[in-house]
C-alpha cells in the first residue's frame, strides 16, 4: 500500500502572504530607501520561491513496498529502493530551548532530511510506518524495530 507525505496546504499560502506583506511594509515605510526596497524584494522573491517548490512539488515523501521517492533540490524526485537506504531514524535536538525533530533517510552518499512541516506528520509516525513497509508489513510497529532507527 503506497503512502505519501506532503507539505500542509496552509505553509505555501502563508509564505506567499508574508512576501506580499514585506513588501507593503517596505511600500509603506521604506519609500525613498533603495536598499530596504532591495533587501524587501530579495526577502519576498525568496519567499514567493519557497512557497511555489511547495506548490509544484507538494509529496515530499512517498513509499512504497519497493522503496521510496524522495524531493531533491527545487522539485526533482529521486527513487531509492529499499537495499540502497542505509537507515531510518528521527534525530532530536534541543537548543535554545528550542525542540526539532527530523526524518533521516540514509542513503549511503545521500542525507535526506524531513521537518514535520514538510510532511505533513509527525517524524516519528512517519518512521514508523517506513519500518513497517521496508519489512512488508502494513501495521506500523509491527516487528522488533524502534520507530527511532531503522537498519
Amino acid at each position: 500500500m503506497p503512502r505519501r507525505w506532503q507539505v500542509r496546504p496552509a505553509f505555501p499560502i502563508v509564505k506567499l502572504l508574508g512576501a506580499v506583506a514585506l513588501l507593503v511594509l517596505v511600500l509603506a515605510f521604506g519609500r525613498h530607501d533603495p536598499v530596504q526596497w532591495v533587501l524587501a524584494s530579495a526577502a519576498a522573491a525568496g519567499l514567493a520561491g519557497w512557497a511555489l517548490s511547495d506548490l509544484i512539488a507538494p509529496v515530499r515523501l512517498a513509499a512504497d513496498p519497493d522503496g521510496i521517492t524522495v524531493v531533491t533540490g527545487f522539485a526533482r524526485r529521486r527513487r531509492l529502493d529499499w537495499p540502497a537506504i542505509e537507515r531510518i531514524r528521527v534525530d532530536r535536538r534541543q537548543r535554545l530551548g528550542l525542540r526539532s525533530e527530523l526524518l533521516e533517510v540514509d542513503a549511503g552518499d545521500t542525507l535526506y532530511l524531513f521537518s514535520a512541516q514538510q510532511l505533513g506528520s509527525p517524524p516519528d509516525e512517519v518512521a514508523e510506518i517506513l519500518a513497517g513497509l521496508r519489512r512488508g508489513t502494513t501495521a506500523p510497529g509491527a516487528g522488533g524495530q524502534s520507530s527511532s532507527a531503522v537498519r
